[in-house]
This record gives structure tokens, C-alpha cells and sequence, in this order.
């Protein structure tokens, strides 16, 4: 097949910043960018991307079985990110797609980063005070209370790729006691971080602050909920730049209205965009920023640029690297 047809689907990015990553894809075929709703029906997506035998995806919508029942002329599906959660891989294997994602090392230091930024604007106050300056509320600088991470205890849950950087920030940069929870941990890298590798009942009853890096599955999905909410400290601070359905959202709320969670800071929502009317958003503990995690130059260009390399290696007959189904 020497004809192409590439879509760029739900990606706010791609192409937007290095438009000769964009020229590049030109250079191969026919481009189109397309929006759908997260939630679109299989079906209905395939429908909508006939004849496109390329993809280039974003964190939604959802590639289901349904999608791939109906999609056989679909060469490659290329994740414009690290997870690929909103992908069948079985489904795809089936019909013969091949599904890459970006090198996990490209996004880790900017989700890691931007886990910690967000803790310590929420810690800080950092919206709020700046929303009084604008306001000509300084007077009301008092009210903007926080406490220091430097010498706090932190649980991390989940360090893999970025959670392992998380981790390595909270301890080395703010001199912590760190706990860390992940079925998969590296404890020669534990050893050398001094984090202390415990269950996750033991990390939410001593930390005063919580990281949420692990990826989703059908273990780790809903793991915090009314049971673990519980067994935390009375006010906890919980950052997550990892998938909203780690958490059991009515069981946070009642947590932070209940003063279990003094703060919940998030880049990832069950739906996303999210708008002003939901409860994180409306709710005071909480600080709600658009997935943009991976937003910096330096991570931005490594993702589009293993997308572009995906499509160029297809059209060439080479080798795709990080394949996963």
C-alpha cells in the first residue's frame, strides 16, 4: 500500500509548536485533524475515519473492539503520549494494527515536574493569593496558610517511569521520609532513593502527602475509595497527574469536605474537557489544570517527533520501536 491517510485525533498539540513535524507527515499523505466527543460509539468513530489507514492519538476518545470490528484498513495506531489505556490492544493485534506509544523517558521529567508544581501551588495557596493581588486584596495574605513539604512524610503510589522521578524530586529536593507502593518496584533504585517500599494501607495511614503515578488497570482502578479515604491522615494533600480513575470521585469528595484531604491537586478528569460547573472545579480544596502535564517544549517535541518517525518507518517498510500490540 503506498497511499496514506493520516488523522490527528483529539491531539490540542500535535503540529502546533513544530510545524516541520506536520510538513514531515505531509510528506507521506494526506493529513486532516479531527475533534470527537470522549465517549463517541466504536462504530460511530470508525465511521468517521474511513478510509484513514493512520491514526495519531490522544488520550480519548476510547478505541474499543467495536472501533476495530470496523476498521480493518487501519495500518497504525500511534499514541501521541505513554499510556494507552483508551486502546483494545487485543482488538487491534486481531485486525492486524500496529499500536506504538512514545518512549517513556520523553515524558518523565515534565509529568513529574508538573506533579510536584501542582502540589505546591495547591499547598501554597498560589492561585488564590495571586486571584487577591489581582483583586487588590493584599491584606487578605494571612488567610493564604500552607505548610512546608521539606520534611514531611510523602507516599508515592505507582513508581514506574514518572512516579520513580516524583518520588526522587519529593525526597532528594525537600529531604522527606518516602514511602512508596508499586507491585513492580526496583529496589536497588528504593535502596539508593531511601525510600522506604511498604503496602498501601501502611502509606495511606502515615503520609502527609500522597502522589498518584500508577498506570490504570483493573487493579488499580477505584483504588482510593471511602475504605482507603479512612485510613488516611486527617489532612492529607493528594497531587495526581496519572488517570482520574485511580479515584472513586463521590468518595473524595466526602473526604475533602470531611477534612481527611486538606487539598486535592489534579491534571486528569473522568471527562475531559472538564467545565465550571463540576464539583472539583466549583470545590475550594481543589485545583483542577487541563492535562497538560507533558505540556513543555522538550517533552512536546519528543512526542510528535516518535509519532512522525512511526509514520515515516510505516511508509518505509522499517521497523516500528515501542510497539504494543
Amino acid at each position: 500500500m503506498n497511499h496514506y491517510k493520516i488523522a490527528v485525533v483529539n491531539s490540542s498539540s500535535f503540529g502546533k509548536y513544530f510545524p516541520s513535524q506536520l510538513d514531515r507527515l505531509k510528506a507521506v499523505g494526506e493529513v486532516n485533524f479531527f475533534t470527537f466527543d470522549n465517549n463517541i460509539e466504536g462504530k460511530d468513530l470508525a465511521e468517521a475515519l474511513q478510509g484513514f489507514n493512520i491514526i495519531i492519538a490522544s488520550v480519548r476518545p476510547f478505541f474499543t473492539k467495536s472501533f476495530f470490528d470496523h476498521k480493518d484498513e487501519l495500518l497504525l495506531l500511534s499514541r501521541h503520549g505513554i499510556g494507552y489505556n483508551n486502546v483494545d490492544l487485543a482488538a487491534a493485534k486481531a485486525h492486524g494494527t500496529a499500536v506504538t506509544i512514545v518512549p517513556p523517558l520523553v515524558e518523565r521529567d515534565a509529568v513529574a515536574e508538573n506533579a510536584v508544581t501542582n502540589l505546591l501551588a495547591l499547598i501554597r495557596r498560589t492561585a488564590d493569593s495571586q486571584a487577591a493581588v489581582k483583586n487588590n486584596d493584599w491584606a487578605k495574605r494571612a488567610a493564604f496558610l500552607g505548610i512546608n513539604i521539606t520534611g514531611k512524610t510523602v507516599g508515592v503510589i505507582g513508581c514506574g517511569n514518572i512516579g520513580s522521578r516524583v518520588a526522587e524530586i519529593l525526597k532528594l529536593g525537600f529531604n522527606t521520609r518516602l514511602l512508596v507502593v508499586d507491585p513492580n518496584i526496583d529496589h536497588k533504585w528504593a535502596d539508593k532513593v531511601g525510600a522506604e517500599v511498604v503496602d498501601l494501607d501502611h502509606l495511606l495511614a502515615h503520609a502527609d502527602i500522597i502522589s498518584l503515578n500508577a498506570s490504570l488497570n483493573e487493579t488499580s482502578r477505584n483504588l482510593l475509595g471511602d475504605r482507603e479515604f479512612a485510613l488516611m491522615k486527617h489532612g492529607v494533600y493528594i497531587t495526581n497527574t496519572a488517570r482520574a480513575e485511580l479515584i472513586v470521585q463521590e468518595a473524595l469528595l466526602k473526604a475533602l469536605d470531611n477534612g481527611t484531604v486538606a487539598g486535592y491537586a489534579t491534571d486528569v478528569m473522568y471527562s475531559e474537557p472538564t467545565f465550571n460547573d463540576h464539583p472539583f472545579v466549583q470545590h475550594s480544596k481543589v485545583l483542577v489544570t487541563p492535562h497538560t502535564s507533558a505540556y513543555t517544549i522538550e517533552c512536546l517535541e519528543g512526542m510528535g517527533e516518535k509519532c512522525v518517525s512511526d509514520v515515516e518507518n510505516i511508509a518505509a517498510n522499517r521497523p516500528l520501536k515501542n510497539v504494543v500490540s
